[in-house]
């Protein structure tokens, strides 16, 4: 590992600002609660390289997906357990994820590792991670999730957590479904359902072909279900609620409805203003707060895909396998019962109602489901199987369960729950 010095300073390790803004995001997310998109934010200011970026995302991520196995190992080599808060736990938390999924050299570990740390934890974590390295231990084939999480998922988690192993391919939505066999062998990648291309981890997107003339959008396959369950909208009215960033008002657009696109946040809205302008669909935008907002007019359908805990995002966002709980799901559902409040309000007699989370809690669900329609007039709409990617199926209730074990040969998606109404 490189070293140079300067007239006034000690020495420069090459790397460690990547490690202290991985270090920053790892204590933002396991002691403030705040997820990996608002850690980074602080955390990598400063850090300008692109790699060094990418590089500390990577390591925090890593982490946070294999935290559970990391603290296992660093337990079994201390004779007393180590403070969860401890700085040299979580420095060598970091230091195991890049020797044991990374591939880092461990001088490089060492170097940048001990870096973040002075005095007595420095040769604490010198210690611990070397008798590590003589030992020659490894994580297991399959993340071990958090007890809590256990306890919520139950039997479901054994089928989840191996969808868990790495990060998500990337996923593109075509604006014309009918393109994307072909824009798949052209991108260099495979089409998994109709409408859309799915690409290696790494791709460069913005340089890939049709970005500049707005072929496509970046979109989970999972989140693509959800607007095409309403079909081909053929000039009818269609509200988007709780829109952006806008990969569901796009696809909606481009089946032909009159979309109204309403979002609280206008910075996220600004996306979707770039995203329709590069691919020159058409969307009316209202920044509004959709508990206050009243339609000019009625909808003949409105897609709620609601806040959540987005839980089913672990593949992306391991941070939520850690800082959600029972106090965010509880919030969460409050409010999802107060849009479909709304919504149900809003939509006239013979309109499609679409709910999507993507949770995998059945308290934002299936409980959510089965509420709604104890609730206001709304029938089931069965979703069925010809209506989804192939190997997938809907529940017994005619709802659809998705989960990052799902398709896991083909690399996998979020997890989503969605059910369908029509109003009488």
């Amino acid at each position: 590992m490189a070293q140079t010095k300067t007239k006034n300073s000690g020495p420069k390790i090459a790397g460690l600002p990547a490690r202290r803004a991985a270090l920053r995001m790892l204590d933002a997310v396991m002691r403030r609660g705040e997820t990996l998109d608002q850690a980074e934010k602080s955390a990598l200011s400063g850090v300008n390289a692109p790699a060094d970026r990418a590089l500390a995302r990577a390591i925090v991520g890593e982490t946070l997906r294999w935290l559970t196995d990391l603290d296992a190992l660093i337990d079994s080599a201390t004779k007393k357990n180590l403070p969860d808060d401890a700085k040299a736990r979580s420095v060598l938390r970091l230091m195991l994820a890049q020797a044991l999924r990374l591939e880092t050299p461990g001088h490089a570990v060492v170097a940048t590792g001990l870096g973040l740390l002075a005095g007595g934890p420095r040769k604490l974590a010198h210690g611990v991670f070397s008798a590590l390295m003589k030992r020659e231990v490894s994580l297991p084939q399959v993340p071990t999730l958090p007890d809590r999480v256990l306890a919520r998922w139950e039997a479901r988690a054994d089928i989840i957590a191996p969808g868990l192993i790495h990060p998500p391919e990337v996923d593109l939505a075509m604006k014309v479904r009918s393109e994307a066999k072909t824009r798949a062998l052209t991108m260099g990648g495979v089409s998994l359902a109709p409408g859309h291309v799915r690409l290696p981890r790494g791709t460069p997107i913005e340089q890939m072909p049709g970005f500049d003339e707005g072929a496509w959008w970046v979109q989970d396959l999972a989140a693509q279900i959800a607007p095409a369950l309403l079909g081909e909208g053929s000039g009818k009215r269609a509200l988007d609620l709780c829109a952006a960033p806008g990969g569901k008002t796009l696809a909606l657009a481009a089946a032909g409805w009159r979309v109204t696109a309403l979002d609280i946040s206008e910075k996220r809205l600004e996306m979707l203003r770039e995203n329709l302008g590069r691919t020159g669909l058409e969307a009316e935008i209202v920044k509004a707060n959709a508990l206050t907002y009243t339609p000019v007019a009625p909808f003949d359908a409105i897609l709620l895909d609601a806040p959540c805990t987005a839980t089913g995002t672990a593949r992306r966002h391991p941070d939520v396998l850690h800082r959600v709980g029972p106090r965010q799901i509880g919030e969460t559902t409050e409010l999802q019962q107060s849009l479909i409040y709304q919504a149900a309000e809003w939509l006239p007699k013979g309109g499609t109602l679409l709910y999507a989370v993507c949770s995998l809690e059945t308290e934002e669900g299936e409980d959510q489901a089965a509420w709604a329609e104890e609730t206001f007039d709304l029938k089931r709409v069965p979703i069925t199987a010809d209506e989804l990617p192939a190997g997938l199926q809907p529940t017994k209730e005619g709802w659809l369960r998705t989960h990052p074990g799902m398709l896991a040969d083909e690399g996998g998606l979020d997890g989503f729950f969605m059910a369908r109404w029509v109003k009488v």
